[in-house]
């Protein structure tokens, strides 16, 4: 990515000599199937005589005009920038050029739909990709009008920040949109979605008394699946509960949500014009942690209406004041506005597994993280930025109390509005009305990483009575602070087969050591769980006895969220090879099949399969994976008909096949001579059990293109090169390795998918001939292809599943001897080899 850089240092030292004020941005997107048409006028003020530059990536600049002065495209325009000199107090810039759509779901994507040769095109601009469709100085603290018009085919629909007008003929069946110019807004969060898309409208009255027209859009080929009606009445509860807690009624014209093809993330919270992930069209049945999923997203985008699109930070280093209140906003939400109330038990499952796991990696960062440049936030969208910042949010609205958080809030909203803001804006807020100084419990959370672990410390008498009990914080050397804690502390007792809590205190944890006098003098129960309720981030310990209760016992616990306390703390002992991981299979094996919350079952499930494959001893590691499938099976097979559990203990059999019986009961099912009651293989689930005949060996690539040819969509494209991948032979790899690397063909969702039939588990063998492949594409790729898909080559590759020494000294010596590469790029490597060195350490744990 040469050239298509931007420093922290650039950035303000632009702010410093130029302020924007609009842009004109005319596109034309029927002048074929590579470019488009692109025209800019920009009006700006700057310090006269000055010399600066605007970031365009374009394939021609035709003309540049500053001030009525011709400036010669060959001569000021290099490297995905324009440079500008001799400014005026006042300036109108003009750049027309000719830009390239892409495939990899970054700037202006182009579709095409393989059931009906039908094309879509949507914008995705966060971080940096405006500049792939205008001239713009590429920062969000220049904030701007923006004004676009459009000409497009007449039989299309055309979407931006502003709602749409009625378009105006043009030449050969086209016809123009002039959209109104938005408020004053940053360059990443406009927006442009065009296509035969069908829509659907309804509306809402807003806090101000305003009518919001609301949209829902989709492919035509998708549309029969589109609930729209459901999501207008997400909408419609998450609306009602921002405008009543954050006291700012929605700041924009109007409200629509865009399901487009091919998109990289789950959403983009482009202003009234959010655009959404496609895997959000259920055209086959999926799990309730997708639909809740869904649900929060829907959630998490409308926050950011308010974070992010009517506030923005000034730079990308307070990039947690969209994501992590953005995260925090919509679980609060999605429990009390609507019916998935035990959203703060999907958010411990799910996001803070992914904090905690981020937060022990190398790369681990403040909250508040040092971003130097575009490449440092690229890879900074994480589950700090988003899961760790969401539940330290939590934790401070505990501490400071929940109306003065949200009075804070809601002044910070007022003051701000439509403004740039870093971190000591939103704290002398909350300063203000919780009364609590912040700055030294922000240095602790926010601007400090790593995470604690605390542990329970009891020692009782001979008749069980606790004469002891403290808890022990402890921290990695790299990452030493130790913080202040909030949170509960439950004794689980057996009581008629179930595990009861019998006993609740709240306190304050603080330092090395904290003696809790309150539990002396009673019982020892059957399970101690720290972090009860879940107030605190940090990593909890099970004693010996909690944990062996937990492993016979886990499921005899009635409350969900307490359940997924337990969950999680076998889990990070296990990863930190304090535990086990034979013992966490069979912990898994024994207490998931009375688990009720989807998304625990969904995450719990990945982690037996990591432990099946990477993290049991080598020498059991086969036995390991035959119990894991066979358990999954009899899971299966006692699961209530129908329901949320069959379907994903089916689909993580299939994941998890390792023999040559599973392969025959997985092809008995997708032919329908095998059933289960209730279960219905449909497309999503079809696709699921060839994957996993192909990774077997037992599904030939001609199986997998007949298939392919049975469902010429864009989901079937993606399962069919996941497939081809999964074929274990070295030969069959070799294909999709080229595939990938040798050419640039690929849209990023298939290079996606692939990756991850690459490294199926059912073909670990082959991996090893790639892991010199693997280390010579690294530099090229980065230097080739645009961030996302080289992030997704880099890190989906990665031969992982060998999980073994050589693997590990591979890596060491890569970053050994590439010491000068992007630390973006190292960063990606580092992380890869980290989950090695995990791995052998468990293993090693596990033989013991």
């Amino acid at each position: 990515m040469p050239g298509e850089n931007l420093t922290r240092s650039e950035a303000q030292e632009r702010r410093s000599i130029v302020d924007t004020s609009s842009y004109e941005v005319t596109l034309d997107v029927t002048t074929g199937p590579e470019v488009f048409r692109s025209r800019s006028v920009v009006r700006f003020s700057a310090v006269a005589g000055a010399s600066t530059f605007i970031d365009l990536i374009a394939r021609d600049v035709h003309t540049i005009t500053l001030n009525g002065r011709s400036i010669d495209p060959a001569r000021a325009f290099a490297d995905s920038r324009i440079a500008l000199d001799g400014l005026a107090a006042e300036n109108e810039l003009v750049v027309e050029a000719d830009c390239p759509y892409t495939n990899t779901g970054e700037g202006l994507h182009r579709f095409v739909d393989p059931v009906d040769g039908e094309v879509y095109l949507y914008s995705q601009f966060e971080v940096p990709d405006s500049r792939r469709v205008f001239a713009v100085f590429e920062q969000p603290d220049l904030k701007a009008t923006f004004q676009f018009t459009v000409t497009a085919p007449s039989a299309w629909k055309v979407v931006s920040n502003s709602p749409t007008p009625e378009p105006t003929p043009a030449d050969d069946g086209a016809s123009t949109w002039s959209f109104a110019p938005t408020p004053r807004i940053s360059s990443y969060i406009t927006a442009l979605v065009a296509g035969p898309y069908e829509a659907t409208f309804s509306e809402l009255t807003s806090a101000s008394g305003r009518v919001i027209p609301l949209g829902v859009y989709g492919r035509k080929s998708l549309w029969q699946h589109l609930d729209a009606d459901y999501i207008f009445e997400k909408t419609r509860q998450g609306f009602a509960y921002y405008e009543e807690k954050f006291q700012v009624p929605y700041p924009f014209e109007k409200y629509d949500q865009l399901f487009v093809p091919e998109f990289n993330a789950g959403a983009m919270e482009n202003a009234g014009a959010v655009t959404f992930t496609e895997t959000y069209v259920f055209r086959s049945k999926v799990t309730d942690a997708v639909k809740e999923r869904r649900v929060v997203t829907i959630l998490h985008e409308l926050a950011h209406m308010w974070f992010g699109d009517l506030v923005t930070m000034k730079w990308w280093n307070d990039l947690w004041l969209n994501e992590s209140f953005a995260e925090w906003a919509s679980t609060i939400a999605t429990a009390e506005a609507t019916e998935w109330t035990e959203a703060w038990t999907t958010f411990n499952a799910m996001e803070k597994s992914w904090a905690y796991r981020q937060d022990q990696l190398p790369s681990t960062h403040p909250v508040v993280a040092e971003i130097n440049d575009l490449e440092d936030v690229q890879v900074n969208f994480d589950g700090i930025t988003y899961a760790k910042g969401g539940s330290v949010l939590k934790q401070l609205a505990a501490w400071v109390g929940i109306e003065a958080f949200f009075g804070g809030v809601s002044a910070y909203f007022q003051k701000h509005a439509w403004g740039n803001t870093e971190l000591r804006d939103l704290l002398v807020e909350l300063e203000a009305t919780s009364g609590r100084e912040l700055t030294s419990w922000s240095k602790k959370w926010l601007e400090t990483a790593g995470v604690n672990t605390l542990a329970p410390e009891i020692k009782t008498d001979g008749a069980g009575v606790i004469t002891r009990f403290a808890i022990v914080q402890t921290a990695p050397a790299d990452y030493s602070t130790i913080r202040p804690h909030r949170l509960g502390v439950g004794f689980y007792t057996l009581q008629d087969g179930a595990l009861v809590r019998t006993h609740h205190v709240e306190i304050d944890v603080d330092g090395d050591l904290t003696e809790v006098s309150e539990l002396v003098g009673l019982e020892r129960p059957d399970l101690v769980l720290l972090n009860d309720e879940d107030l605190a981030y940090a990593k909890i310990r099970l004693d010996d006895r909690s944990l062996a209760t937990a492993i016979e016992h886990l499921s005899k616990i009635s409350d969900p969220l307490a359940r997924s306390l337990v969950w999680g703390a076998a889990w990070d002992q296990t990863r930190d090879a304090e535990a086990s991981a034979s013992d966490y299979i069979d912990l898994v094996l024994r207490n998931i099949g009375a688990e009720t919350e989807s998304t625990t079952v969904r995450t719990t499930l990945a982690q037996l399969q990591l432990a099946a494959n990477s993290y049991v001893a080598p020498a059991v590691r086969d036995t390991s994976r035959r119990k894991v499938a066979d358990g999954l099976w009899s899971l299966a097979q006692a699961a209530a008909p129908g329901s949320d559990s069959q379907l994903q203990f089916v689909t993580a059999f299939a994941s998890a096949a390792s023999t040559a019986e599973h392969w025959d009961r997985v092809r008995a099912l997708r032919a329908g001579e095998l059933v289960l009651d209730g279960l219905a293989v449909d497309d999503d689930l079809s696709w699921a059990l060839l994957v996993s005949l192909a990774a077997g060996g037992v599904a030939s690539a001609a199986e997998i293109d007949a298939a392919r040819a049975a469902d010429n969509t864009a989901k079937g494209g993606e399962f069919a090169a996941q497939a081809h991948a999964a074929l274990p032979t070295v030969e069959a790899k070799r294909i999709a390795w080229a595939s990938l690397i040798e050419s640039n063909d690929l849209p990023n969702t298939v290079v996606r998918s692939a990756a991850l039939g690459f490294i199926h588990p059912a073909g670990t063998d082959a991996l090893a001939a790639f892991v010199d492949d693997y280390f010579e594409m690294l530099l090229p790729i980065w230097s080739t292809r645009t961030y996302q898909i080289a992030n997704y080559l880099i890190t989906g590759l990665y031969p992982a599943p060998l999980a073994n020494s050589e693997l590990r000294d591979a890596t060491r010596g890569w970053l050994d001897s590439h010491r000068d590469a992007p630390p973006a790029l190292r960063r990606l490597v580092a992380e890869n080899l980290a989950g090695v060195d995990r791995a052998l350490a468990v293993q090693e744990r596990d033989a013991q």
